[in-house]
């Protein structure tokens, strides 16, 4: 298990911006794929990005050009800068991992299945 801690959440107006950062602690974070997703009170968990352990990005087409997922291995961290907001962005974000399946190659996976490992997720609430 990598325990995944997100931080960096907040309120905004729309046109705004916000760096996300998920912090995880363990051994083998940096081969594993990883994710962002996010949920809406009275919506099921969406996918957002997902990044691969050789940094090739997956993006949701509601976000594409707007949002971009980074990581760090030597920080262990993953991040995700968000640009441009918009009030339909407003949701719980999450990080996750998946540290049982091997990786696939290409791009990771960008529905939440095979993601084993969540954080407690960080409130972004965006105002128009």
């Amino acid at each position: 298990q990598v325990p995944l801690v997100e931080s960096g959440g907040g309120s905004v107006q729309a046109g705004g911006s916000l760096r996300l950062s998920c912090a995880a602690s363990g051994y083998g974070y940096s081969s594993y794929c990883m994710g962002w997703f996010r949920q809406a009170p009275g919506k099921e968990r969406e996918e957002v990005a997902s990044i691969s352990p050789y940094d090739v990005t997956h993006y949701a087409t509601s976000v594409k050009g707007r949002f971009t997922i980074s990581r760090d291995n030597a920080k262990t961290t993953l991040y995700l800068q968000m640009s441009s907001l918009r009030p339909e962005d407003t949701a719980m974000y999450y990080c996750a991992a998946d540290t049982i399946h091997p990786y696939p190659g290409g791009a990771c996976p960008l529905i939440p299945q095979p993601y084993n490992t969540w954080g407690q997720g960080t409130q972004v609430t965006v105002s128009s």
